[in-house]
């Protein structure tokens, strides 16, 4: 079921600057005052998963995409990250708004690794993401 929400061409613009140019550690990305459209809400070069974690709201959804650098003996490697946030205190409509919206989204964002659901904060905790990002499924 898709909600009619657009995705922004800013949100495709600065996926492709954290992609290629290296240029966020991370984007969040919300909808429009409106609910028309998906918008970047933030960007940010902090190395620190910590900052990044303290950015997404308690009671707000979210989607986020997350450049995860990780060493597992192997060398250092990178895996891009998405991450939908839906915390257990939003509001039913905007969870409900943001479940429709999330696979425009995700389409439009070509190259994306690993996908995590969040409703609290342990799910998208350092060491689990890194788990889930980590886990040989191949």
């Amino acid at each position: 079921m898709s909600s009619g929400v657009g995705v922004a061409q800013s949100v495709l613009d600065t996926f492709q600057e954290l992609k290629i140019g290296k240029k966020h550690k991370y984007i969040i990305f919300g909808l429009s005052a409106d609910n028309t459209e998906i918008v970047v809400s933030k960007t940010n070069t902090d190395t620190n998963y910590e900052t990044f974690l303290a950015e997404l709201p308690e009671n707000e959804c979210r989607w986020a995409i997350y450049d995860l650098e990780y060493n597992k003996g192997e060398g250092i490697r990178n895996k891009l990250l998405f991450i939908t946030w839906s915390p257990d205190d939003a509001k039913i409509k905007q969870k409900m708004l943001f479940a429709s919206s999330k696979e425009a989204l995700r389409r439009s964002l070509v190259g994306i690794a690993t996908e995590i659901q969040g409703t609290d904060y342990s799910e998208v905790a350092y060491e689990s993401v890194l788990e889930k990002a980590t886990r040989q499924t191949h």
